[in-house]
């Protein structure tokens, strides 16, 4: 083994406690990346989508915060329908 080389990036983050935080952060980051390229993509407005979301505009606008990490699945679900396409969630190694 390298001696120059240490721990991996996760490991270190999981041993400073942030290594949920930040996954759960880069997640939204990604899925607040497809809404919003499919909303331009598409040029449709927040306002449109979220009547297609059935909910709010400021709803939609917590959705699409990259730091607002606690989204359900109902919500991920609803979006997907509105954007005419479903959720797949996996566990990978």
């Amino acid at each position: 083994m390298n001696q120059y080389i240490g721990s991996s990036f996760d490991e270190f983050l999981d041993e400073e406690g942030l290594l949920t935080e930040t996954s759960a952060e880069a997640l939204k980051r990604v899925i607040v990346w497809q809404i919003k390229n499919y909303l331009e993509d598409h040029q449709i407005t927040k306002q449109t989508f979220a009547k297609r979301m059935k909910t709010s505009r400021s709803q939609l606008d917590r959705l699409l915060d990259p730091t607002q990490t606690n989204i359900s699945l109902k919500a991920l679900i609803s979006t997907a329908k509105a954007m005419g396409k479903h959720v797949e969630v996996r566990f990978t190694d």
